[in-house]
């Protein structure tokens, strides 16, 4: 099927960030409902734990297919169809009964969510090159913002006591609504790139593995929020019902607010200096919320650590395109592939260690992992010299 429109670059731009924006709204909605499905199928942290695993999976079981699909199709198409399914499996997710049922609509879930990150970032990469001159962070940004307003919708349906299915339901018309008006105005691939073959393993070198590993600390932190944060406060805090997901919402709103600014800080103040700073930022909102469960403080804490890791992976990302010694392309995949990683295996760890220890203990894991960021940063300029 064409899906061929003329556009120009601007509408170019505007409908990816749809997409980012769809990619968010999506995450964040299950993110907020996680609380809920736990408490309705009756699991431990541990168990949790292992039923998010299946994300991961999805993920991992979808990475060799979305290069072969991205070549023989083009992003734009799988782009496309990929935003129909992505978001209707929320509906599956709320009415699954049992741990297999859950286990199952999440590894889909997970291998959904990968086609749609693939895709719409090597969409986002061709609209920059569009541009000549960086725009990522503002994507990363706009998928921040829909973190942020579906954390804030969570928050509605939760405090309302609305179902996850009705909540999930009004994501799910609301994002293909999005998708039929803005899917003509997707980048269409040129010929070149539909041509190449796709690479399905590329050897990291020095650069790539320390780049991927301070996105990954990053990711992991950024996990920790999205699936433990409103059970955190549920749990630890003794947060009332309504309050559970405000600190999700107050760290997706620094978070977003930190990539729509993050261009400018990086001018201003360097590469070196952001991720310092990204990394005490982090540290500093978690040890709020480890060592003072008070809703007011954990709060601040939440503040706090969406600054710190607003702008650190769109500016690894960034900093992987301008390696001089690999093609900007595989750089990206394989930088954004260790960080996802974080993401992905970090939240079920978490659960892990609390079940042999307490939440407290796994969130002060993710504290020090979160400070890595500080300690790697002096080895961004002497490696990649810049």
């Amino acid at each position: 099927m064409d899906f061929t429109f003329p556009v120009n670059n601007r509408l170019y731009r505007i409908a990816i960030s749809i997409f980012f924006f769809i990619a968010g709204l999506t995450s964040a909605s299950w993110a907020s409902r996680i609380p809920d499905i736990k408490t309705s199928l009756q699991l431990s942290e541990a168990a949790l734990g292992g039923v998010l695993f299946a994300v991961p999976a999805g993920q991992i079981a979808g990475l060799p297919l979305s290069g072969w699909l991205i070549s023989k199709f083009g992003s734009r198409q799988l782009l496309i169809w990929v935003s129909l399914f992505f978001p209707l499996t929320l509906i599956m997710l709320s009415l699954t009964a049992s741990v297999w049922q859950l286990v199952a609509v999440l590894f889909f879930f997970g291998f959904w969510g990968n086609l749609f990150n693939i895709s719409m970032n090597t969409q986002a990469v061709g609209i920059e090159s569009l541009y000549g001159r960086s725009i990522m962070a503002s994507f990363h940004g706009l998928w921040s913002l829909a973190g942020f307003t579906g954390a804030a919708l969570g928050n509605f349906f939760v405090s309302g006591k609305i179902s996850p299915l009705i909540h999930f339901s009004v994501i799910a018309a609301l994002t293909l609504l999005l998708v039929s008006f803005f899917y003509k105005y997707t980048l269409p691939d040129n010929n070149r790139s539909a041509q190449q073959q796709p690479a399905f393993f590329v050897k990291p070198n020095k650069h790539i593995l320390l780049l991927g590993f301070i996105g990954f600390c990053c990711m992991i932190c950024e996990g920790c929020m999205a699936d433990w944060c409103g059970i955190y406060f549920h749990e630890v805090i003794n947060s009332p019902i309504k309050y559970i997901t405000l600190g999700y919402v107050a760290f997706t709103a620094t978070m977003a607010t930190g990539r729509f600014i993050g261009d400018r800080l990086i001018t201003k103040f360097g590469v070196e200096k952001i991720l310092q700073l990204s990394g005490v930022f982090i540290a500093s909102g978690f040890v709020l919320i480890i060592v003072f469960p008070a809703l007011q403080i954990a709060v601040t804490g939440c503040l706090l650590v969406g600054f710190g890791v607003s702008c650190v992976v769109p500016l690894i990302y960034a900093l992987a395109g301008r390696l001089k010694d690999m093609s900007p392309q595989f750089a990206l995949a394989a930088v954004s592939t260790i960080s996802f990683l974080g993401f992905l295996v970090g939240p079920p760890v978490i659960g892990f260690i609390a079940q042999a220890s307490s939440l407290r203990w796994s969130f002060t894991v993710v504290a020090l992992l979160g400070f890595c960021t500080t300690l790697l940063a002096g080895r961004i300029k002497k490696i990649i010299g810049f």
